[in-house]
């Protein structure tokens, strides 16, 4: 499975596109679903797993505008709460370097999602001239490969890292699953 196969994939699926379609209606800036939107539906592709949305408890949208936009987000959140029958959790990664106990803000949305906990996790979709466009920092392939890695810069935290491995039982719902730490 390749960059492309990843598009065709998501391009195929009706729900995948539906909810990009409905992300892209905020118009927010340099926008992304990323972590189990595309993960999940991919480890069920390789797993023969057939269901009609992934298997995610809400969709994950991040996107970039300078500034703290907090409330902002917490509104944008609430607005599109139930939108397509779905949680969804916006949040502008321009203030999210707090979190990551990191000085310096992120300068794009892709630099902040390449920080997210584990590689498969650091993979998002947008669309792009109303097409699906990948975005992987690490690449694709430990995602393709049914391996969770820890982030480069997540190497240090690894008790975060094994946390989210088995309180999210991806190694029960996936059992090809394999931790790799390097």
């Amino acid at each position: 499975m390749n960059e492309k196969d990843l598009i065709s994939m998501v391009k195929e699926d009706k729900w995948m596109m539906d909810v990009l379609l409905e992300a892209s209606k905020l118009n927010l800036p340099d926008w992304m679903i990323g972590a189990g939107f595309l993960r999940n539906k991919v480890w069920d592709k390789l797993h023969d797993i057939k269901r009609e949305v992934a298997d995610t408890g809400d969709i994950d949208l991040a996107y970039y505008s300078p500034g703290d936009t907090r409330e902002i987000d917490k509104q944008i959140s609430a607005k599109m709460n139930g939108a397509l029958g779905l949680r969804w959790e916006i949040i502008n990664q321009s203030y999210t370097h707090e979190w990551h106990n990191r000085e310096l803000p992120y300068k794009d949305t892709e630099e902040a999602i390449s920080e997210w906990v584990e590689t498969p996790t650091c993979i998002a979709v947008t669309l792009y001239n109303g097409e699906p466009k990948i975005i992987a920092p690490h690449g694709i392939d430990d995602l393709v490969n049914l391996i969770i890695r820890p982030a480069p810069c997540r190497k240090m935290d690894l008790e975060t890292f094994f946390n989210r491995v088995e309180s999210k039982n991806w190694l029960k719902k996936w059992p090809k699953l394999r931790v790799v730490i390097d």
